[in-house]
């Protein structure tokens, strides 16, 4: 098998090596593709790491929530519904199943729509880290915001949130590391991503090889990178003497 790394110089529709290995003017090297793909990866992943985040955040409280079982309930069906359905089939749902159903749809970039599918899907996980973070407080937090005469809202502002979201830092680590790995899905209906990027490309230039290492390269690149940012969040987080002991523990 020959390796023919110079295929990045390459200019995409003429196959000539251009000097320096970036286009000018309408060319357009597979470098510069493959470095286009890994902002729209990076846009798809991050934007979509924003909704799990609030609509978890959302969802986990909601299912914490000791006197309105029925929000409790409401909360679980979502949870239940984006955990069970496979990541894929809910990008299919939303690219041609919803704009089927809702006309108005039909004109929404297909980015947007895996984005949000992405997000609701990840979503379900983010809330049930949340719901285990609140239930892992003692109850006396609660019960001293109530003593403090705040309300419901007030407590879970002032007094739980803040403690949760600080010890489900390392399984958000997690699901952040992988919402850039199942932002993949996004070739499926033709986002231009790193694996759609991948899959062209080597048809094109005969060179997968090459193609899907240094695709495979810039997804453990991303992912190292956000598993360092969220180390330091979390260390900078840390409360000083809440010590996790068989999950959490209290603080003295």
């Amino acid at each position: 098998m020959a390796w023919d790394w110079q295929v990045f110089c390459k200019e995409t529709t003429t196959g000539e090596v251009i000097a320096g290995c970036f286009g000018k003017g309408g060319d357009q090297t597979y470098l510069n593709w493959i470095l286009s793909a890994w902002g729209w990866t990076l846009t798809v992943a991050l934007c979509a790491l924003v909704v799990a985040l609030v609509a978890g955040l959302v969802i986990g409280t909601l299912r914490t929530l000791q006197d309105s079982p029925w929000l409790v309930r409401l909360a679980n069906v979502w949870v239940e519904l984006f955990r069970n359905i496979p990541l894929l089939v809910q990008v299919f749902l939303w690219y041609f199943v919803l704009p089927a159903i809702f006309p108005v749809m039909k004109d929404t970039p297909s980015v947007l729509l895996v984005i949000l599918a992405l997000g609701f899907f990840t979503s379900a996980r983010v809330a049930e880290q949340v719901r285990s973070g609140i239930q892992a407080l003692p109850r006396g937090q609660r019960y001293a915001g109530m003593a403090l005469g705040f309300s419901t809202t007030q407590t879970y502002r002032y007094v739980l949130l803040p403690m949760a979201l600080r010890i489900v830092i390392p399984p958000l680590t997690s699901e952040s590391m992988n919402i850039v790995k199942n932002s993949s899905v996004a070739f499926a209906v033709s986002v231009a991503e790193l694996t759609f990027f991948a899959r062209q490309s080597g048809e094109e230039t005969s060179q997968p090889v090459q193609m899907y290492l240094a695709v495979t390269l810039l997804y453990a690149v991303s992912a190292f990178a956000i598993n360092r940012i969220m180390a330091w969040v979390e260390k900078r987080s840390r409360v000083p003497g809440f010590v996790a002991a068989g999950g959490m523990g209290e603080g003295h």
